[in-house]
């Protein structure tokens, strides 16, 4: 399904959005990957959603990624005896393993492993921050706090720990049972949370076995100080802003996001922002000024994908919080400063043939009239660079492979074309100008960029740029073998 925009919409689905009739209407609205949270539902439902999605992606012969996001670990304080407790700034409070119910003075933290790294002056966030505790002594099975943001503190609240590397794996049990069932379905993409190191990723990518491409969501301060080397391990990057918020001051998300960006598309991988990113649309049918301005800072920065978690999960209006962000993406990439921003901040990869490929594709289709480039794919690296470049002219990703297909779902401006398994050239430009033809990007007296790797069907050799015409005679007359 052509898009009449570069950056990718990510809609998780939910209770709102469990259909077949909802999710074809958010896919229609603009929903280019499917967002399945194992933390909600049980295994039978999410089987259900993803059998909903490749129904219609086969109705609609359109590659729909799917991403599983797994829960990771959860931090919650026990139950208090009283359901919740009012802490008062300044007043002592006890954090311990007893599993007593928890009182005005102290309350079970079911986690030794929090215990063993913490140390004196530590800080301790309750329920998303608004609580703030002080560590002034601590033990094996203790730590008794100062309160230093009072609040009401209630049964299982989470709690945040921000100022150490926890000694924790980044997938529970839970994480491993629903990891194998994720792949074993098929997603295309798999979500770990709570990564502090490169070594979580290094668990996990174990455990997967390339059935699925790993995104990493960045919430933690540990994974933000080791981001370059977390990067190298991983396939994409989800900027989760929400715990980031929370563990880090407010006022460093926004910097932190755009460097994030950045690097990410340096380093031609998928970068995904999300969180509260058209929040009042869960209520409202509009969303706030500020929100829109949200949506499109991530767009300006260049961001793959922008995210919707429960708008479109939970929300009253799942279907206008999508076509609210696919009419935002087309307003500001039509923005003459929109460009000036994404060509600013492009910098210059030469480090192998298929850079200095994708790099003369870009170069030459804007500086002639050429109407789009057609990138041949297997593994989907060819496609990554070409969006890495940020084009001004459309990119089709063209490929035999159905798993990098809707992998590419989730890439800035990659429209992909599935095709047969060609082993001549020639029949590869013939592939690409029809599919030009076909999506409305090119008709029989334009020109259009092919790059392919010969031989055919191997990852990582592409070594051809050609300026084909897209009339099918001109190419048989003219293209070699």
């Amino acid at each position: 399904m052509r898009r009449h925009r570069n950056v990718k919409i990510v809609a998780t689905l939910g209770p709102a959005s469990e259909t077949y009739e909802t999710i074809k209407a958010l896919h229609e609205a603009g929903a280019d990957v499917f967002r399945l949270n194992m933390s909600h539902g049980t295994h039978d439902s999410i089987r259900e959603k993803h059998e909903i999605i490749r129904k219609l992606e086969a109705d609609l012969d359109s590659p729909i990624a799917i991403l599983a996001d797994l829960q990771g670990p959860k931090l919650r304080v026990g139950e208090f005896a009283n359901g919740e407790e009012e802490l008062v700034e300044g007043a002592s409070f006890r954090m311990d393993l007893d599993d007593k119910p928890g009182t005005v003075d102290r309350v079970n933290l079911p986690h030794p492993e929090i215990f063993q790294a913490l140390e004196p002056g530590a800080t301790l966030l309750v329920n998303d921050g608004k609580i703030r505790l002080k560590v002034k002594s601590c033990g094996p099975e203790f730590a008794d706090t100062e309160v230093i943001t009072g609040g009401t503190i209630s049964n299982r609240k989470g709690v945040n720990v921000p100022d150490v590397v926890l000694p924790l794996a980044a997938l529970t049990d839970k994480d491993r049972e629903d990891l194998e069932f994720a792949c074993s379905l098929g997603v295309d993409w798999l979500a770990l949370s709570f990564v502090q190191r490169p070594r979580d990723v290094i668990e996990a990518s174990a455990l997967v076995r390339d059935r699925a491409a790993i995104m990493v969501k960045i919430e933690k301060p540990a994974a933000v100080t080791d981001f370059d080397a977390i990067l190298e391990e991983v396939d994409g990057i989800m900027v989760a802003r929400g715990d980031l918020g929370v563990e880090l001051p407010v006022q460093n998300v926004p910097p932190l996001q755009k460097r994030m960006v950045r690097k990410c598309r340096a380093a031609a991988k998928p970068v995904i922002v999300a969180t509260q990113m058209l929040e009042s649309m869960i209520e409202s049918p509009m969303p706030t000024r500020a929100e829109v301005s949200d949506v499109a800072t991530a767009i300006y920065e260049g961001a793959d994908a922008i995210m919707l978690s429960a708008e479109s999960a939970a929300g009253d209006y799942p279907v206008e919080a999508v076509t609210t962000m696919d009419n935002v993406a087309r307003e500001v990439e039509s923005d003459p400063t929109y460009r000036e921003v994404i060509e600013a901040s492009r910098r210059a990869e030469r480090m192998s043939v298929a850079d200095g490929i994708v790099a003369a594709a870009r170069e030459i289709a804007e500086t002639t009239d050429i109407k789009v480039i057609c990138c041949f794919t297997q593994s989907g690296t060819t496609a990554l660079l070409t969006a890495r470049e940020r084009p001004r002219v459309p990119i089709i990703g063209m490929t035999n492979m159905r798993d990098t297909a809707r992998r590419l779902a989730l890439t800035w401006g990659v429209n992909c074309v599935m095709t047969p398994q060609l082993t001549r050239f020639k029949m590869a430009v013939v592939n690409a100008a029809k599919a030009a033809r076909n999506l409305g990007y090119a008709e029989e007296n334009d020109q259009i960029v092919v790059t392919a790797g010969v031989p055919f069907n191997v990852p990582g050799t592409t070594n051809i740029l050609r300026v084909a015409p897209c009339e099918e005679s001109l190419i048989y007359s003219s293209d070699p073998e």
